[in-house]
């Protein structure tokens, strides 16, 4: 059986089926925490955020329009309902980035050599500024195109691809590091290798 589209979900939501309430939330709240925990890193605010975004959807069900996408419905009203909560408590946006843990199946010295990449690549995106590292995650790690993330951040396509821009010109900077890096770690494993 195949699994049901978000369009289906969404339609059968606005015809008030809870089942589809259900899988609609199942199917996005750890892509939303994990969006909201970068946004605003308090696990608190950030699942209270979602349940208020779930339950106005409930409430708002019959009221819903047709969703062209509804992860970007979904990430658009979170980032909102975040800003809102998180003015209630009369705080900034601290933007953090989590690593990414390496797959369990990988062996020994690849999951060393990943993790020490993704460590590296960490820290360079820690240094970006809030919003370079907003537009980099809603790029790259959701997949979103520019006309997405101007909408889901509020600014225009152009600043999202300058912003865009000017993170990855960052990044390239320290490329020779990264390259560096691997070098190093390639040279270890012919070492080890070599025992």
């Amino acid at each position: 059986m195949e699994p049901i589209t978000d369009d289906t979900l969404w339609h059968l939501l606005r015809q008030g089926d809870r089942s589809a309430f259900a899988q609609l939330y199942e199917r996005y709240y750890s892509i939303l925490y994990s969006y909201g925990y970068k946004l605003f890193p308090q696990a608190t605010l950030v699942e209270d955020a979602i349940q208020d975004l779930f339950i106005d959807l409930w409430r708002m069900r019959e009221n819903l329009s047709a969703a062209d996408s509804v992860k970007f419905y979904l990430f658009r009203s979170l980032r909102r309902s975040i800003h809102r909560l998180s003015e209630k408590e009369k705080n900034q946006l601290p933007f953090t980035f989590d690593a990414v843990e390496p797959a369990m199946e990988a062996s020994w010295i690849d999951h060393e050599q990943e993790a020490l990449l993704i460590r590296r690549l960490t820290a360079l995106l820690q240094n970006l500024p809030a919003r370079q590292r907003e537009v980099i995650t809603l790029r790259y790690y959701e997949n979103f195109k520019t006309e997405e993330i101007a909408l889901i951040m509020g600014i225009t396509e152009k600043a999202v691809r300058n912003t865009l821009y000017k993170a990855l010109t960052q990044l390239r900077g320290h490329l020779p590091v990264m390259t560096a890096l691997m070098s190093l770690m390639a040279g270890l494993l012919l070492v080890f290798w070599a025992y």
